[in-house]
């Protein structure tokens, strides 16, 4: 498996050892210094390719002698390795070299448009040009004077000429490997004598190289067809040549998604289908080997549906290693039933346990060098918060064949992702243009971004390179992985091709009670919808669906889950504060109550307010589908309770009208069950419900016509859960 993830890059370094028939026909030769393969390296080289620019590489597997050319002046390496590697060029007038960078550079046309582009400039040597004067700014004024929309001063990221001229350029004089080599081209460029005797003009107006930084503003991306350019709105053309120089790079990251025709309004994204692996040619004992990484760092809502899930990836066990890091106690349980559920059938199986007192950072450290340890070819990290709803992501993202893939993943219902698509000037996040466009799926593909969390692949070959990424005293450990891996040019890109999960909203969970998601329907109402409402019960809502009705007028849907009525019993056993059923109750207005019921309030446990907001969303479009022509929104209820019958407290309910428009009766628990007995009777209609389902829900009209009893129960407990509706 191992063959197949690297194959490409195989095949890229043969093609560049050797020079094809293609743009040298047309008289052009691409040249490049680069000591490292990254993905940039790798992204310019797809893009001569495409356009079929012959391309000769110089420095590759080499050590790095050019000084820190990232923060400072440097360079003058790439220069000696031109001297080296265009000596068999030397004298050529019939061929002309193109010099640019390579990680942060792409091309976005052919030969026959480059030397088109440069034969009109009437030159010799062109350089690019950019809107800063450095690394000496005390050159500015011998630099020649340009009008409004042009760039006055020398990029040495991008040039172009005879071999000849170029040649004598570069062996001018000696430089050291830490010099500067902008600065070297500069001087040679303001000795008037120089530059007329090589005929070395700027390209002031973009015509062949665009230099991004300080620039951004004055390009647009524009489509045509299934194809894609960028386009200089200030000096009207159409530059050939990308470099994302200077502190722009995470913006050129993000343009460069679209330029390759990697994405474009007519066919979608294209680079997507680009060195992909189809997993179903293999064995499931072919599979790559996973180290996946759980870490639960934070109190987390619908932990137990999380492991439920990561138990249910579609992929082999027997090749992924488990290692789970858990920092709280209030999460030990849950774990532990996960652990053994999931006992011996992975790989190998590594916990932290809270009492391991291991931090965050060190513990995500210690997955990585696991992971080296065991040579795995994956490394897969997946925090609390991030849900697998589908259950094929790891191959998925396997088969997608990138460094470092994260699924896209939000809080539903939200634009709240586990990327982004832009950063501040201080490196925290910024929105993208396309951000929103992609969240809510308008813009589908494969996205560069500077940012990903929760939910993550790395190729093994990169984790091999991976020193203690989350590292870091001034930022999160997430942020410290991103940024080690931006500065070592490895890009990170998310993936909204599938449906692939969502995250949950751990920012204010309530931790205070036995079941805390009961209290969590308004931070993550998809979970709590999930785990609290009856898989039926968006059937009762369907067109022409027929609602059961025992009795005249009272009608009975599925509404919740049999887990929403273990859970509501036992917060109301553990509050414990039964009111007896006796008619003189301080919870009421005046004090006292009619037909009292031995009770709990859902106020008294904090709970009214979710309450009613189940009430509006879920009962009251069932109220709407039988009571025709009722509509009250918000629907209004004073009175919310969970009702006791016990065989030694109360056993039944006298006659009575309800103070409501209309009444929800749910049952918590089963008949045969849980009690014996029990049930609801109309006199008027002499009917009786005897056989509750627990789950479902009565609803009936209140006053006047459905005057009713609470039958006896004869043994056990009965739980309902009464609402009062539109009092």
């Amino acid at each position: 498996m191992t063959i197949v993830v690297l194959c490409c890059t195989i095949v890229l370094l043969v093609n560049l050892r050797s020079v094809h028939s293609s743009s040298l026909e047309d008289g052009l030769l691409i040249v490049t210094v680069a000591t490292d393969e990254t993905d940039g390296f790798l992204r310019y080289v797809r893009s001569t390719k495409k356009y079929d620019l012959d391309l000769k590489v110089y420095g590759l597997g080499e050590a790095w002698l050019g000084g820190d050319v990232a923060n400072s002046a440097g360079g003058g390496y790439k220069i000696n390795l031109l001297k080296e590697g265009l000596t068999e060029f030397a004298g050529r007038e019939d061929l002309i070299i193109m010099f640019t960078d390579s990680y942060d550079v792409v091309f976005t046309n052919g030969a026959s448009e480059i030397l088109e582009k440069f034969r009109k400039m009437d030159a010799r040597v062109v350089f690019s040009a950019e809107g800063f004067c450095w690394p000496d700014k005390s050159l500015v004024d011998k630099y020649p004077k340009v009008t409004t929309n042009e760039k006055r001063f020398l990029n040495s990221g991008g040039f172009m000429g005879y071999a000849k001229d170029i040649y004598e350029i570069i062996h001018y004089r000696s430089i050291a490997n830490t010099d500067d080599d902008q600065l070297y081209y500069t001087n040679i460029f303001l000795d008037l004598e120089l530059r007329e005797k090589w005929k070395i003009k700027l390209d002031t107006r973009a015509e062949i190289f665009q230099n991004l930084n300080g620039a951004l503003g004055e390009i647009t991306l524009k489509f045509k067809g299934s194809t894609s350019y960028m386009y200089n709105v200030i000096s009207g053309t159409t530059p050939v040549v990308f470099h994302g120089n200077g502190p722009v790079k995470v913006e050129f990251n993000r343009m460069a998604n679209y330029l390759l025709d990697g994405w474009t309004t007519n066919s979608g994204c294209q680079s997507c289908k680009e060195d992909v692996i189809n997993l179903k040619q293999f064995m499931e004992d072919d599979f790559p080997t996973v180290m996946m990484g759980v870490f639960i760092e934070k109190k987390t809502p619908f932990i137990t549906e999380f492991f439920q899930k990561v138990a249910a990836l579609k992929y082999p066990r027997q090749k992924i290693d488990l290692l789970v890091h858990n920092s709280l106690e209030l999460h030990k349980d849950a774990t532990q039933v996960f652990l053994d559920n999931v006992a011996d059938s992975y790989r190998s199986i590594n916990v932290l346990h809270p009492s391991d007192k291991m931090s965050e950072i060190n513990a995500r450290n210690w997955a990585i060098e696991e992971c080296k340890k065991k040579a795995c070819q994956y490394y897969l990290s997946v925090d609390s918060d991030a849900h697998f709803d589908n259950d094929m992501t790891l191959q998925l993202l396997i088969e997608q064949n990138r460094s470092v893939i994260a699924p896209l993943i939000a809080r539903t219902g939200k634009l709240w992702t586990n990327f982004w698509g832009s950063l501040s000037t201080n490196g925290f996040y910024a929105r993208s243009e396309d951000y929103v466009d992609i969240v809510e799926g308008r813009k589908i593909g494969l996205w560069n971004v500077p940012y990903i969390s929760s939910m993550f692949l790395i190729q093994g070959h990169i984790v091999s390179k991976l020193t203690n990424p989350y590292s870091a005293l001034d930022v999160d450990p997430d942020m410290a992985l991103c940024r080690y891996l931006r500065n070592k040019g490895i890009f990170m890109y998310v993936s909204n091709l599938h449906f692939f999960g969502h995250l949950v909203d751990a920012e204010n969970f309530d931790t205070s009670h036995k079941h805390n998601e009961l209290w969590d329907i308004f931070n993550n109402p998809h979970d709590w919808e999930k785990r609290y409402i009856h898989e039926n019960y968006s059937k009762s809502l369907q067109e022409g669906a027929v609602i059961s009705q025992p009795c005249p007028d009272v009608f009975w849907f599925p509404i919740v889950s049999d887990t929403f009525g273990e859970h509501l019993i036992e917060e109301m056993e553990l509050f414990g504060q039964w009111s007896g059923g006796k008619s003189e109750d301080p919870r009421l207005a005046g004090g006292y109550e009619n037909v009292p019921t031995d009770d709990i309030h859902m106020k008294q446990i904090d709970l009214e307010r979710h309450w009613l907001h189940f009430l509006k969303v879920y009962v009251s479009p069932l109220q709407q589908k039988v009571f025709l022509g009722y509509y009250h929104d918000p629907p209004a209820a004073l009175l919310n309770f969970v009702v006791k019958y016990d065989i030694n407290r109360q056993r039944s309910l006298r006659p009575h009208h309800d103070s409501s428009t209309f009444t929800i009766n749910i049952a918590l628990n089963s008949p045969g069950e849980d009690f014996e007995g029990g049930g609801c009777r109309f006199l008027r209609y002499n009917c009786s419900i005897t056989a509750t389902r627990k789950g479902w829900m009565l609803m009936h009209p209140g006053r006047l016509t459905h005057y009713h009893e609470g039958l006896p129960i004869t043994k056990g407990t009965r739980y309902i859960m009464v609402s009062f509706v539109d009092p």
